[in-house]
């Protein structure tokens, strides 16, 4: 990040002051296509997507380089079966069905890639159809595997990436995918985890997204506030099962090709469907430009679980924590887990303001191209969160005595460092 695009995204913040949080401004007609990496910079895409938090498609161009497209790919653009299974048949997969429904997902399972690769086989020999159902493999964790290859190269534009600098610190499971199935496997309607930006790049075979901007879910919900489960469904046009969909704007709707990179902005839902036999590489991230929102809902979910269990509210010993308990398992964080992600990126920011790690230390998604402009403005967005976080009752609830820094004093490190970057 240069200086002009760290005074532009901080202008563009104090904007916003006071304004929920999870908007996005006028909502294009369209998705942008970007033709060439030589004439678009991480300051364009920063100023003219990040921020406005809208999507658009990469050419291919921007991935002709990956090990994955090499690799994984036949010269006839299908999955290559034989590479992928010399390489991780052995290695145990997660595989949803996409022909059953459980609540507004579907039910997953656990086999060899060797196993589900044999099924891949038999469903295109069956002309797309099998007795076992509609066999997606969704939420692959290889680039943590031991066997991963070359698999991809982080493009620059996604190289601020907190959530996945964060579970690497921990050394835990990532938010970094393989997606592979056959024609006819689909995601259901859905917002990203924590209201995360992602991005989605097809090594082979083509998907259709359906994008709805912030807000308009809304609409979309049924007589019950229940959210759809597809929203190509006939059962849309039901009026008195789906009173307010007349409201809702019709999708921004694409087709991604072989190669190329869709970018989620935060908050919007969507839905996709592998058109043909499909390979693809997803990463969920956060960063100072979507951290605001995902303050916002973590806020909500702890609502939620508070108005489920709220008659137990008086008779129930540590209701606060148990809550706090509840929201970890449902959401995968919580108040007190949000805190100590704060803590760590905050921490590996200041470490690098203040000379004690260069740059080209900061290992992982987060260190490409990070400089002291980006880790400023990091600083400043994690401060203007932290005070949000500090001030709520119910973080206060929260027990921090065992915490190694105090909150409190991590806000003033950070409202310090603000005020003695202002001019960097």
């Amino acid at each position: 990040m240069d200086r002009e695009t760290r005074a532009f995204a901080e202008s563009h913040f104090r904007r916003l002051r006071g304004r929920p949080a999870g908007g996005v401004g006028a909502t294009p007609g369209r998705v942008d296509f970007i033709e060439s990496p030589d004439s678009f910079s991480y300051a364009d895409f920063f100023k003219g997507y990040l921020l406005p938090n809208v999507p658009c498609v990469f050419s291919s161009s921007f991935t002709e380089g990956w090990g994955s497209r090499r690799r994984w790919v036949t010269p006839g653009g299908k999955p290559a079966f034989e590479h992928l299974l010399r390489n991780y048949g052995d290695v145990v997969v997660p595989v949803a069905n996409c022909g059953v429904r459980e609540y507004n997902s579907n039910p997953k399972e656990h086999m060899l890639l060797r196993d589900y690769i044999s099924y891949w086989k038999d469903y295109i020999q069956g002309g797309s159809s099998s007795p076992r159902g509609c066999l997606y493999l969704k939420d692959w964790h290889l680039c943590r595997a031991p066997l991963a290859e070359d698999v991809f190269t982080l493009p620059v534009y996604f190289s601020s990436d907190w959530l996945n600098e964060y579970w690497d610190v921990l050394d835990v499971d990532d938010y970094r995918f393989v997606y592979m199935g056959p024609a006819g496997t689909w995601s259901p309607f859905h917002a990203d985890i924590f209201r995360s930006f992602s991005w989605s790049v097809n090594i082979c075979g083509r998907k259709r997204w359906f994008f709805f901007p912030p807000g308009q879910e809304e609409a979309l919900r049924d007589c019950h506030g229940g959210l759809p489960y597809d929203v190509t469904s006939p059962t849309l046009l039901d009026g008195r099962l789906y009173p307010m969909r007349k409201h809702c704007s019709p999708p921004l709707e694409l087709t991604q090709e072989a190669g190329e990179m869709v970018f989620v902005p935060s908050g919007w839902h969507h839905q996709v469907h592998n058109l043909e036999d499909t390979i693809s590489i997803n990463h969920n991230w956060v960063n100072g430009c979507n951290l605001a929102n995902m303050w916002h809902f973590l806020q909500q979910e702890l609502r939620a679980v508070q108005q489920e269990v709220s008659q137990w509210r008086d008779t129930m010993p540590d209701w606060d924590h148990h809550c706090q308990v509840i929201m970890r398992s449902c959401s995968g964080i919580n108040f007190e887990e949000f805190y100590h992600f704060l803590k760590i990126i905050a921490e590996r920011r200041l470490l690098l303001l203040t000379k004690e790690l260069g740059p080209g230390d900061m290992e992982g998604s987060a260190g490409r191209g990070l400089g002291p402009q980006q880790a400023a403005f990091d600083v400043s967005r994690i401060a203007e969160v932290l005070a949000s976080v500090v001030a709520h009752p119910d973080f206060q609830r929260v027990d921090t005595s065992v915490f190694s820094l105090q909150p409190g004093e991590l806000l003033q490190q950070l409202e310090e460092v603000v005020a003695a970057t202002a001019s960097l």
